[in-house]
């Protein structure tokens, strides 16, 4: 049976990987990781950089949003209710004024830059945070799920999936766990990982032995009511 957790190896080289790491480390911006309750390190004890926002990081953070966006066209393919079931979706018939109601076949059989725009329709990207967790000591031990109310922003009440690329390997353990699913990622060098964001896929981040962990993590949300649903003209 499917657990809807996918893993696409590949998604970045190891050289980007690597050239990350090295970029995360020189930063001047390295945070103490939060949660959505704040700032707690018996939850989470991880270095983060949230590059979002930052116009030095912009090439990165297109870059990765890029990678992710190429994963998820895969993992639409496979799980096309992703789209189809909180929305109901229509093209217009080749040479005529009618509207084609979309089923699976329909979306699964779009090339991979329609699917892309499709994608960009329903969804929007995440702030993206690149993350340390410390050999034998840092991780994320807390079982939690991403869809959570925040004080400051309603955002993580949009996510759909999370997605984390890791930045390197070469340690032990230190994998995404996955509580209901008995499953455990062992995380590979440009690996993307992708899993709903709900209570169903509650996860942890298990510490790190004899290497530091390096990830880029962030979500996929639906784009806002009044964007998806606005007239064509309004929502440009």
């Amino acid at each position: 049976m499917d657990d809807f957790i996918e893993v696409y190896e590949g998604a970045l080289d190891a050289k980007a990987c690597a050239d990350l790491v090295a970029a995360f480390e020189k930063s001047d911006k390295l945070v103490r990781g939060r949660t959505s309750g704040g700032l707690n390190t018996r939850l989470k004890d991880s270095w983060d950089l949230h590059v979002s926002g930052h116009a030095e990081w912009k090439p990165v953070e297109n870059m990765l949003n890029g990678a992710m966006l190429q994963g998820l066209v895969s993992y639409l393919r496979k799980y096309t209710h992703l789209a189809l079931a909180p929305t109901v979706l229509y093209r217009q018939r080749a040479g005529s004024e009618d509207m084609q109601m979309l089923g699976v076949d329909d979306v699964r059989a779009m090339p991979d830059a329609e699917l892309k725009q499709l994608i960009v329709r329903l969804f929007r990207p995440g702030g993206i945070n690149l993350q340390r967790y410390s050999a034998d000591e840092g991780g994320y031990p807390y079982w939690h799920s991403e869809i959570s109310p925040k004080v400051e922003t309603d955002d993580n009440l949009h996510r759909v999936l999370l997605w984390t690329i890791y930045l390197n390997d070469g340690f032990a353990e230190g994998e995404t766990e996955f509580l209901f699913q008995q499953r455990r990622i062992v995380p590979k060098t440009g690996a993307l990982l992708f899993a709903p964001a709900g209570f169903t896929h509650t996860h942890r981040g298990n510490m790190p032995k004899g290497g530091d962990k390096y990830i880029a993590t962030s979500w996929v949300l639906f784009q806002r009511a009044q964007q998806l649903y606005a007239p064509p003209a309004a929502a440009k």
